[in-house]
């Protein structure tokens, strides 16, 4: 099934404690280009994001944004320096004195001293923290992806109606191309005798000349070849696989064998037929640029 590689994707999960939110977007890219932007203290799980969406996710270039909310801080402790507040206490009281200071020393003085109250967090458990987090990263995945599919779905119906159109002027063109070597000879023999008028004209000689242009002109095989590439190419839109890459090949030789069709026919209908085919594929190219 062809996938877009541009979607977006939105998922929310909490519980009493914490709460996360996932925002996905991405554009197209030839390869895979993850970008997370997360909280610090979830630094040591990327790794595990990142395969987690590769595992779905294969092309595109994707920005992913992590949001972290706390409802407690449990996480949070608070140490007291028990002994360093007595020492610090026993130099205010000894100043006082030494300076006859009227200043009570109280829990406000204390609290300004530095290393008397220190704060502690406790370690994340990261068990419990993915947990949470994988269930928003399911939302925002079903999203994406749908809009993804659903993206495709349009790309996949275009492509396909402008095969059809492209498989029609193929066949105009395998209709056309056994009268032109027809037409060649009828004026090859017509300026023949135009010039020469009352001599008569060297039969064998004229044969081996349409022979000559008709071997030269032949486009039966590139015929065959385009027409197989049209077949594939929409075998390949219904496969239940990435199909970008395998699509961009098949476009670069259905353009291969038109531009050999197009220097080989030497007629003019022809080549007008060969510049809508070009066409089409250059608007079927540049859809697949968004294929995953």
């Amino acid at each position: 099934m062809v996938k877009s590689m541009t979607g977006y994707g939105r998922g929310e999960s909490e519980d009493s404690s914490i709460g996360f939110l996932v925002e996905m977007k991405s554009v197209n890219n030839r390869y895979l280009d993850m970008n997370i932007r997360m909280p610090k203290q979830l630094n040591s799980m990327e790794d595990q994001i990142r395969k987690y969406i590769s595992q779905r996710v294969s092309r595109g270039k994707v920005d992913v944004y992590i949001t972290l909310e706390k409802y407690s801080q449990d996480d949070v402790v608070i140490n007291v320096d028990e002994q360093l507040a007595e020492a610090y206490y026993n130099a205010y009281y000894s100043l006082k004195g030494k300076f006859n200071l009227a200043e009570e020393i109280g829990l406000g003085l204390l609290a300004k001293a530095p290393d008397i109250f220190t704060i502690e967090r406790k370690e994340e458990d990261i068990d419990y923290l993915w947990s949470i987090l994988s269930k928003a990263l399911d939302q925002a995945l079903e999203m994406f992806i749908d809009m993804r599919n659903k993206e495709g779905l349009k790309l996949s119906k275009d492509i396909v109606q402008r095969c059809d159109i492209i498989n029609k002027k193929v066949l105009e063109i395998e209709e056309r191309s056994p009268v032109v070597v027809d037409e060649y000879r009828d004026k090859l023999t017509q300026r023949i005798s135009e010039y020469l008028r009352e001599v008569e004209i060297d039969q064998a000689r004229l044969v081996n000349e349409v022979a000559f242009f008709a071997d030269r002109s032949n486009i039966t095989e590139e015929i065959v070849r385009l027409k197989s590439h049209i077949t594939q190419l929409k075998d390949t839109i219904t496969a239940e696989e990435t199909v970008g890459r395998k699509l961009d090949f098949l476009i670069q030789e259905m353009n291969r064998e038109t531009n050999t069709i197009g220097s080989k026919a030497n007629d003019l209908l022809i080549t007008n037929l060969v510049v809508d085919i070009k066409s089409e594929l250059e608007k079927i190219r540049e859809q697949i640029q968004n294929i995953e």
